[in-house]
C-alpha cells in the first residue's frame, strides 16, 4: 500500500478550515496531498502523486493531480471536478481573435467535448482526462496527442501521415492568430469553464448556453434516463402542506464540502409568485448561504426593473434575483451578468450590493497569482473606484451605496422573469421603480433552453 504524506494539509477537525480554498500567490499556503510509491505507467517504478483542491472564482470546486516520476521524468497533471453533475449540460463557444485570448484560463472536464468548426476538428469526449489549462495550452495538447502515433503511421501507412502532419501545421497555425477562429467546449455534466478577462464586464467574445441533456447523455453519465421512473415528491393531497412545513435534506458544504443538512420552503412573495428557499448553515466551518428558485417555471416574458434610489430606506427593499438574472449599476458602468453571477439570492438591496463587492474581490483569475497584467490592472482599476472614498465621507463607494449615503439607479434584467424588486407602495405604483416586461429573443430563449422545448401534442408522437 502505498504511504501518504500530508504537506500543510486541511484538517478540518482542529482549525475548522473550509477543504476547498482559493489559490493564493505564496507556493507554501497552498494545502496539498503528497501519495508517494505511486506505480508510474511509462518506467513501472514509484513516482509521487501530489493533490491540491481548491475553488476557482465564478466556477466550482475542483481537484488538481499532478505526478513526477524520478526515474524516467515522466509527468502527467489532470483535473477532476469536485463537485456534482450540474442539472443541465453546458456548450462555450469562443471567439478567438487576438494573442490575449490565447491566454484565457480553461477548466476542461473528462466528459467534455471540444471542437474547432473551422477546421473540421473534434476532440470527442471522454478521450482526454480534465484538465485546467488555456486556449494555447489546449491546442498544444491536441497536437501532442496527433503526433503520438506518427513514427508508426510513417511507416504503416505513409500517405495518412502525411495528412495529418498537414493538418498538424494547421493546428499549430492557429496559434498565431492571423485569423480568428472557434473554439467551441460542450459538457453534458456542467462542469467546463472559460475564463472572462474582462470581468466585471460582459464577455463579447464567448457564448455561454445552457441545455437539458439528452436520454442518451444521462446513461452515459450514469443518470436515469428522461423516461424512466424517478422518485417523486409528495402528491397533490400533500401540496397544500408544503406551504407550512419547513424540509430538510441531507447534501454538502458549498464550501468545505462537509455533510449538512440544507432546509428548504415555499414562500408566497405578496404581489409576485411562489418560490422555493433553500438554506444551508455549515456547522463545521461556519459557512452560511441562501438560493432561491421558482416555484412557477420561466414566465411567459422577460422582465426589467429598474429603481431610482432617492433614500437610504430604499436599501431594505426585499430582493429576490434568481440565477438568470443580471445586475447593472450604471452610474459605475457595471454589469454582472448571469454567467459570473452570484446565484439565486433574497435579501434586500444593501445584502445584494454588499454580495456584489464580496464575490468581485473573490475573483483570483483577475486579482490573484493567475491573474493576467491586463485583466489584473483592469480589475483593480474597477475595485479602485468601488474602494475610492469621498474627501466629504470616510466609507467607499460600495459602502457609501450600501449605507444609503449614495444614491444610484439599480436594474434587476431577468429573461426568465422570475426576479422581483419589493414594491413599497403597493398596491399603488411606485414612482421610483419601472418594471418593463418584453418579449425575449431568439439568443435568451435558447440560454433558457425553451427554442427545442415542447409542452404540447406529446401523444402524437407516440
Amino acid at each position: 500500500m502505498a504511504d501518504t504524506t500530508d504537506t500543510d494539509c486541511v484538517d478540518t477537525s482542529s482549525d475548522n478550515k473550509p477543504l476547498f480554498r482559493d489559490l493564493t500567490g505564496d507556493i507554501d499556503d497552498q494545502e496539498t496531498t503528497e501519495i508517494d510509491d505511486t506505480l508510474c505507467m511509462n518506467c513501472h517504478e514509484s513516482g509521487t502523486t501530489r493533490l491540491l483542491m481548491t475553488r476557482i472564482p465564478y466556477f466550482r470546486e475542483v481537484v488538481l493531480m499532478s505526478f513526477d516520476c524520478p526515474h524516467c521524468n515522466f509527468s502527467n497533471n489532470e483535473l477532476q471536478p469536485a463537485s456534482t453533475i450540474q442539472d443541465q449540460g453546458v456548450r462555450v463557444t469562443l471567439k478567438v481573435e487576438t494573442s490575449k485570448d490565447l491566454n484565457r484560463q480553461v477548466v476542461k472536464g473528462e466528459s467534455a467535448s471540444l471542437s474547432i468548426p473551422e477546421l473540421d476538428f473534434e476532440v470527442p469526449s471522454n478521450s482526454q482526462k480534465g484538465v485546467l489549462t488555456t486556449v494555447e495550452g489546449v491546442i498544444d495538447r491536441a497536437v501532442r496527442g496527433l503526433e503520438q502515433e506518427q513514427p508508426i503511421r510513417r511507416t504503416m501507412d505513409p500517405a495518412t501521415a502525411e495528412k495529418i502532419d498537414a493538418f498538424i501545421e494547421k493546428l499549430r497555425g492557429l496559434t498565431d492568430v492571423k485569423t480568428p477562429f472557434t473554439l467551441v467546449l460542450d459538457d453534458p455534466t456542467g462542469n467546463s469553464f472559460v475564463e472572462n478577462p474582462f470581468a466585471p464586464s460582459k464577455d463579447k467574445n464567448v457564448t455561454l448556453v445552457h441545455y437539458p441533456r439528452t436520454s442518451e447523455q444521462n446513461i452515459q453519465l450514469g443518470l436515469p434516463a428522461e423516461n424512466e421512473d424517478v422518485p417523486t415528491g409528495p402528491g397533490e393531497d400533500d401540496a397544500e402542506n408544503l406551504a407550512d412545513e419547513v424540509l430538510s435534506f441531507n447534501t454538502n458544504c458549498p464550501n468545505c464540502q462537509s455533510p449538512v443538512p440544507t432546509n428548504m420552503k415555499v414562500v408566497d412573495i405578496p404581489y409576485f409568485k411562489q418560490v422555493i428557499i433553500m438554506a444551508t448553515t455549515c456547522d463545521r466551518c461556519g459557512h452560511r448561504s441562501n438560493e432561491v428558485k421558482s416555484a412557477s417555471g420561466v414566465a411567459e416574458k422577460g422582465r426589467r426593473m429598474t429603481l431610482n434610489m432617492t433614500d437610504p430606506s430604499d436599501l431594505t427593499r426585499d430582493v429576490l434575483k434568481s440565477e438568470t438574472c443580471t445586475v447593472c449599476i450604471p452610474e459605475l458602468d457595471f454589469e454582472l451578468s448571469l454567467s459570473y453571477g452570484i446565484g439565486g439570492k433574497f435579501t434586500t438591496l444593501e445584502g445584494l450590493v454588499i454580495d456584489i463587492k464580496e464575490q468581485l474581490e473573490k475573483n483570483a483569475f483577475c486579482l490573484g497569482d493567475s491573474s493576467t497584467d491586463t485583466g489584473g490592472n483592469k480589475m483593480k482599476e474597477f475595485l479602485g473606484k468601488l474602494a475610492e472614498k469621498n474627501p466629504k465621507l470616510t466609507s467607499s463607494v460600495i459602502l457609501q451605496i450600501a449605507d444609503g449615503k449614495r444614491m444610484v439607479h439599480i436594474e434587476l434584467d431577468d429573461p426568465a422573469g422570475n426576479s422581483y424588486l419589493q414594491n413599497v407602495y403597493a398596491p399603488d405604483p411606485d414612482p421610483e421603480l419601472v418594471v418593463e416586461d418584453y418579449v425575449r429573443n431568439h439568443e435568451q430563449n435558447e440560454d433558457l433552453g425553451l427554442n427545442q422545448m415542447r409542452t404540447e401534442n406529446y401523444a402524437e408522437d407516440n
